[in-house]
């Protein structure tokens, strides 16, 4: 009976002025700012845009970083930091005239959209880091880098055991399961991630019980090249990371250090996306024709639109969703519009009518008169009365019973489609076929196109066998009086 329903959950994302100070903020952005602004006639560069040595040092000192103790990490921090300068155009370098002689370097037009561009301009910039260190995240681990060179000093790729293609796909699988984990209902939201967890879904099988060596093997891998990448990926604000404990880590032919807690999980590496990587990895996905909604997307669409979209929705996100909805409508319009878009008989209707009900919740009084006049609708009559009664509205008319059992029948096939908690949804049944004397023995003639599979329902989850028995017998009539209708 369900709809399709978006691909994704809708993410709630933080403005985008708000993002954009989060993006120039970033560690590795922020420098690359700063040094662009550094970056003059006396600035040279070798053959491919790199800082020469011999400027490293007033780089790592204009970037403060020369309290560092280990001057090999500060000046090849200040070098990434240069890079993503060049990469993202805020530094404009030329060559020079012949291979010994160093090149220049100069602001680039990019530096302008810092002080003086939008806030889209300035996520643009950020996307556009983020994708240069995303590639540098997939590069190959050259650690030994003497024996795949070539006899003319260049990369030998061929000796290189290296899949772009495949490295860029894991990673961008790895970063969708996390998005997926923070936005689900029930999943990370805004806690953080184990790695190992992380690792186990791209390479366990979904089908797998116990994990065997060989596989138990690839996650121990893929953690650890999860690791590296995501202690890269952090500077640019893409995530929050705790490293694996080094503690943890073995040279070849040692065994590791025993960890001092076996339950303490953390040690193996947690992380999390920030708002900005929400972001980021959102536009990725919508790039790729990824249907991934955010909170507020609905916000200048019909009521329509709105109440299809919102089957999909986890409960807090259906309310922010909703409740920006309204913020832009008059009550009483916005209310007729929802009472109009909750008509009909279509298997997707029943769910309409629910988030109707809900939205409706959050309605003022003065739509009063336009619900009064859905009372006698044998659609919106039952909902029409329940929002009334919780309002406390008098001269209320009690509803026939047709129109009572028709209520009991959509709200549960309502809830069939929610997929809910099964616990929630057997006790619904159970209040309502109680609530209402007869209902088991007259239901089956309720016009209502979910009537059959609303009682199969009732006969699978009513706790009572006898009423369970008797809801079977009264499905199996609903589609015996169908077929001969």
């Amino acid at each position: 009976m369900a709809a399709e329903h978006p691909t994704l959950p809708p993410v709630r994302l933080l403005p985008d002025a708000e993002l954009a100070r989060d993006a120039l903020s970033a560690p590795l952005l922020a420098h690359a700012v700063r040094l662009a602004r550094w970056a003059g006639p006396d600035t040279r560069v070798g053959t491919g845009g790199e800082l020469v040595d011999e400027q490293l040092p007033e780089a790592v000192r204009l970037l403060g970083l020369d309290d560092d103790e280990d001057a090999e990490d500060a000046e090849y921090w200040a070098g990434d930091a240069w890079r993503l300068a060049v990469d993202t155009g805020l530094v404009d370098v030329e060559d020079g005239p012949d291979d010994d002689t160093p090149g220049t370097a100069a602001p680039g037009a990019a530096l302008a959209t810092v002080s003086g561009g939008s806030p889209r301009e300035v996520l643009a910039l950020w996307l556009d880091a983020f994708d240069a260190v995303f590639s540098d995240a997939v590069a190959p681990l050259l650690d030994d880098i003497e024996p795949l060179l070539d006899e003319d000093g260049g990369l030998d790729l061929d000796a290189v055991d290296w899949d772009p293609e495949a490295e860029a796909e894991f990673l961008e699988g790895v970063l969708g399961n996390l998005y997926l984990l923070t936005v689900s209902e029930g999943g990370a939201g805004d806690g953080p991630v184990p790695l190992p967890a992380l690792a186990a879904s791209m390479v366990v099988p979904d089908d797998m019980g116990e994990p065997t060596d060989d596989v138990l093997e690839q996650v121990s891998d893929a953690m650890m090249r999860l690791d590296e990448q995501f202690r890269l990926l952090e500077p640019i604000g893409l995530v929050a990371y705790r490293p694996v404990d080094e503690a943890l880590m073995a040279e070849e032919g040692e065994e590791p250090a025993p960890p001092v807690d076996d339950e303490d999980v953390s040690r193996y590496g947690m992380v999390r996306l920030t708002p900005l990587g929400l972001y980021a990895i959102r536009t990725r996905m919508l790039e790729a024709g990824v249907d991934a909604p955010a909170v507020g997307d609905l916000a200048d669409k019909g009521a329509d639109a709105l109440l299809t979209a919102l089957a999909g929705y986890p409960g807090p996100a259906a309310r922010a969703e909703t409740e920006g909805w309204l913020a832009g409508r008059e009550p009483v319009p916005a209310a007729a519009e929802l009472l109009a878009a909750a008509r009909g008989l279509d298997p997707e209707a029943p769910l309409r009518r629910l988030h109707c009900q809900q939205a409706l919740a959050l309605v003022g009084a003065e739509a009063e008169p336009v619900v009064r006049a859905v009372l006698d609708d044998a659609e919106l009559g039952g909902l029409a009365r329940v929002w009334l009664a919780e309002r406390g509205a008098s001269d209320v008319p009690p509803p026939p019973e047709s129109m009572i059992f028709w209520l009991a029948v959509d709200t549960i096939a309502a809830q069939l489609d929610v997929a809910g908690d099964l616990e929630e949804l057997r006790d619904l049944v159970e209040n309502l076929t109680s609530s209402h004397t007869g209902f088991l023995e007259s239901a089956w003639r309720v016009e209502h196109p979910a009537t059959a599979d609303v009682l199969d329902a009732v006969g699978r989850l009513h706790p009572d066998r006898t009423a369970a028995k008797e809801a079977r017998k009264a499905a199996f009539k609903a589609r015996s009086r169908a077929g001969s209708a």
